[in-house]
């Protein structure tokens, strides 16, 4: 059914594509990225500053790797939160070689403090420390080696406008994923995983993907698990039976997202409400609700956000059975 994989324990970078031809998808910010780096090759100048930007799971990480690696860069990966004072980040910078890639992922949660070190860094290559404090503090300025700062973030309206400003390479919105483009993703991975799937298997578990290629890679290594415990083989059966066990309906809605439509509509007759009046009730966060549960319920056509809150939709209805 499948193979042993190197790394099995580490199979979401397994999974990840080792060259621009293995990444599906993203066409456009493909092109664009693939002239940048060129160009900057052919001048034998490091890429400028890329930000990327959208929901999790769509593949900036990926991007990023692939950068490092087609242009034989070495990548010092880090978060925004991991940076917690001014001397983490020069700790970053000045440790970097002469054309290293340093990525941030969640670059939104950076301290404002440190993004204000970080403008000149970016822009002209040297590193402002101020020593000492009061009438005694003075600033030391220091250069930095050329570098490519690689950026992502799911919240770009919560960057300030100079930071945004800076990524002069461009930034980049990755977009949702089609069917046929899933299906060549599981379809690449279960070649990696040694798993036989047929046209069938690959459109059941794409549909259910929420457009999402990690969403998608989730779900194959949970079927790949179902049949190998349950010693079955791999169909489009078996793969409905362990979607279903994990709570997965056809649309790719979880159990919170049927619970949340459910009593919107149940309690509510389908709205508007608020959402600090659904939070209540569901027993889930705010931001919960307004960051995971609810853009893939909009994306689908089953929820509406309206001036007086929260509506559901006749397809809602009609998914849940309700008259």
């Amino acid at each position: 059914m499948s193979k042993n994989v190197e790394n099995e324990g580490y199979l979401d970078q397994t999974l990840r594509p080792n060259t621009w031809n293995d990444y599906i998808g993203q066409e456009h910010i493909k092109n664009n990225v693939r002239i940048l780096l060129t160009a900057a090759s052919e001048r034998n100048h490091p890429a400028e500053h890329i930000l990327f930007y959208g929901p999790p799971g769509l593949g900036k990480t990926t991007i990023a790797h692939l950068i490092a690696r087609e242009t034989g860069r070495n990548l010092k990966t880090t978060s925004g939160p991991a940076i917690e004072k001014v001397g983490d980040l020069a700790s970053l910078l000045t440790n970097l070689q002469p054309g290293d890639i340093l990525f941030i992922d969640e670059i939104h949660r950076l301290n404002k403090m440190i993004e204000e070190v970080l403008y000149p860094a970016m822009e002209s290559g040297v590193l402002d420390i101020i020593i000492g404090k009061g009438p005694s503090a003075r600033t030391i300025q220091l250069e930095l080696p050329p570098f490519t700062l690689l950026a992502a973030t799911t919240r770009v309206a919560l960057l300030s406008a100079p930071l945004r400003s800076r990524f002069s390479g461009g930034t980049f919105r990755l977009e949702y994923y089609t069917v046929p483009e899933l299906e060549k993703i599981i379809a690449r991975s279960a070649t990696v995983l040694g798993i036989n799937l047929d046209n069938k298997a690959l459109t059941e578990i794409a549909v259910r993907s929420r457009s999402t290629p990690r969403t998608a890679n989730y779900f194959l290594k949970r079927v790949r698990d179902y049949a190998q415990v349950n010693k079955q083989d791999l169909n489009e059966k078996t793969i409905r039976e362990a979607l279903a066990l994990l709570g997965i309906d056809e649309y790719g809605l979880t159990p919170t997202d049927r619970n949340i439509l459910t009593i919107l509509i149940d309690k509510f007759k389908g709205g508007p409400v608020g959402l600090a009046t659904l939070s209540a009730a569901s027993g889930e966060e705010e931001g919960t609700l307004e960051e995971v549960v609810e853009p893939y319920l909009i994306q689908q056509g089953l929820l509406e956000r309206t001036p007086r809150g929260r509506i559901a939709t006749k397809a809602a209805y009609e998914h849940l059975s309700f008259d």
